[in-house]
């Protein structure tokens, strides 16, 4: 494996204008660890604001996991020779540098790299996405889309370089965390939980540094409370990729009221339709939205026209719009952006051999191929800007060597590796 990993979790982008509040699964990883917008460079952390020794802390916080149900033993255990991960004050204080438009998100998301994992990944566990959809009702693109979004189908759920030990960073949390105290403390708690029930070894729960593990990236709350076994080995573990996924299609429905049968939405345009319509605010019926001159963006008619959804324009009206249905509000309630679910639900259908959106963005362009990206990568090495490698990934190791590369030829260090960076490479500049 190379060093340069994918930063995954979707957040916020400009074109949306939202703000990612705190999830009820987990929080957006630094403002997204994985992207929207991207957290390449942090910014100043904050002081932590404990109010004594982190050693004072767990001597008085044994108290709360008592009245909680966890032994002095499974305690002990945890926290004996436990030392905060102070890092994470930068980490959740981080201020993206780059922003990317939402063309660009999707681009390096949906990547060659990522469709060719993703498709594998479906063809391997195909036996695996008929079972759940069967008994959850939650459609394998979705699944495939949230897997891939996540950790990359399983590449990051191990990897040094995102994974850590998540007892450091939810005891720093929990301890020195002023904003979110209670939410660390009672994450921390739900972490000693697991431990408690015998699902989970502290050094092996490994996860994100706010404590999202596993392959779907749940939080503990979510382990405990929506876990599902459903590989059979005797408890739910985020690290199976079927209790993942099992687990995930539980969370879809009952957080997100996902619906069984229902696509997640249409690809449309709006001709002639007042942009007003497209704030994904009000809820009509498809056919009441193609009454208004909705239409669907490849022709012909709607399926399910009784269905219920609402307009959405991410770029205005001269790029791709949809109706979106509650099952894409199912996978918003993943991580509360919109862009984040629109690339997951675009991801899904892409690995399940699904075309581009027909309407082009505009000012976009198409995504570099995998070849192209690994001569990115190679021709950035020899120009001494380290990449962590030429897998084809753009993670954050090669968008920190092209926005270095860009500042060389004078122009915005967006960090995005796109066909002039690749034509400059090429000319030698």
């Amino acid at each position: 494996m190379t060093r340069d990993r994918d930063a995954y979790h979707a957040s916020m982008f400009p074109a949306a204008r939202l703000a990612a509040p705190l999830s009820r699964r987990r929080l957006l990883l630094g403002a997204g660890a994985g992207l929207g917008m991207l957290a390449l460079g942090a910014g100043a952390a904050p002081a932590q604001q404990a109010k004594q020794r982190f050693e004072v802390w767990i001597a008085e916080f044994r108290g709360r996991a008592r009245a909680k149900g966890i032994s002095d033993a499974v305690y002990d255990r945890v926290t004996g020779g436990l030392r905060p991960d102070i890092s994470v004050y930068a980490k959740e204080s981080a201020q993206p540098e780059f922003r990317e438009q939402l063309w660009q998100y999707l681009n390096r998301r949906i990547s060659d790299w990522r469709l060719m994992t993703g498709r594998a990944a479906a063809t391997q566990n195909a036996a695996l996405m008929r079972r759940l959809q069967k008994d959850f009702g939650v459609e394998p693109d979705v699944l495939l889309g949230l897997w891939g979004m996540e950790s990359a189908f399983g590449e990051l759920v191990t990897d040094p370089d995102h994974m850590k030990p998540v007892f450091p960073s939810l005891a720093a949390l929990a301890w020195g965390e002023p904003r979110r105290r209670k939410y660390w403390e009672v994450e921390f708690l739900n972490a000693l939980a697991i431990v408690q029930r015998g699902w989970g070894a502290p050094d092996e729960m490994l996860g994100s540094w706010a404590g999202a593990m596993g392959h779907t990236q749940w939080m503990p709350e979510v382990w405990l409370n929506l876990g599902v076994d459903y590989d059979g080995d005797g408890h739910p573990s985020p690290y199976s990729v079927p209790d993942a996924l099992a687990g995930s299609s539980l969370y879809l429905i009952k957080r997100g009221k996902y619906q069984r049968g229902l696509p997640w939405g249409f690809e449309v345009r709006m001709d002639g339709v007042p942009t007003k319509y497209a704030d994904a605010r009000a809820w009509r019926t498809v056919e009441g939205w193609a009454k208004l001159g909705v239409t669907p963006a490849g022709g012909g008619r709607f399926a399910l026209p009784k269905a219920r959804a609402r307009l959405w324009a991410p770029v205005g009206t001269q790029g791709p719009c949809f109706l979106l249905t509650q099952n894409f509000y199912a996978v918003r309630s993943y991580n509360p952006s919109m862009n984040y679910a629109l690339a997951v639900c675009h991801l899904g259908d892409r690995v399940l051999g699904g075309e581009p959106f027909i309407t082009p963005f505009p000012g976009g362009e198409r995504p570099l191929t995998l070849a192209e990206i690994q001569e990115v990568q190679r021709r950035l090495t020899r120009a001494g800007l380290d990449t962590g490698g030429v897998d084809g990934r753009v993670g954050n190791m090669t968008m920190r060597a092209v926005a270095n590369f860009q500042r060389r030829m004078g122009v915005k260090p967006d960090g995005y590796a796109g066909l002039d960076v690749l034509a400059a490479l090429r000319q030698g500049r």
